[in-house]
């Protein structure tokens, strides 16, 4: 009995760290580092493998909490994993959230002025209706007039 209660113990608190592990949000760093990794795949494969990569639920940029998307600077979204469905609104430019913030005209205008950063807004977690503070990084691709992003809920 004593060696069962042990075992019990010992499986809990495995379970307890790796759901730690797993639970934990993708990081400011990560965000940015995974954006200039699909710049880069982007410029080396072009856009074609972008869309591709960057549109699949099960690629190398979905992670932990948080994904890549792929939006061209007209304001068409020509991938996301989560979402696939913006690819095919031709009104992504009118999209407010719950503040009234236009925060695809704002990604688009970051991209452009500067190249990168970070735009904060209310957007609402996935599975969710109530909005959650957000922060998305957008990331210019040099040479190009294709952005991406990725964002952490605050």
């Amino acid at each position: 009995m004593r060696k069962a209660t042990l075992l019990i113990g010992i499986l809990l608190l495995i379970a307890g760290l790796t759901s730690n592990v797993w639970a934990s949000g993708a990081s400011k760093e990560e965000v940015v580092a995974k954006c200039q990794e699909a710049a880069k795949m982007i410029q080396e494969k072009g856009i074609d493998a972008g869309i591709k990569a960057i549109g699949s639920k099960e690629g190398p940029f979905v992670w932990k909490d948080t994904y890549v998307f792929l939006m061209d600077l007209d304001g068409k979204m020509l991938a996301h994993p989560m979402s696939p469905q913006l690819t095919e609104r031709k009104d992504l430019l009118q999209t407010k959230n719950t503040d009234g913030k236009m925060i695809f005209v704002d990604f688009i205008k970051l991209a452009n002025e500067k190249g990168s950063g970070w735009v904060d807004y209310m957007w609402p977690k996935p599975g969710q209706e109530k909005p959650a503070e957000k922060s998305t990084y957008i990331y210019r691709v040099p040479g190009t007039q294709y952005l991406v992003g990725a964002g952490i809920y605050k």
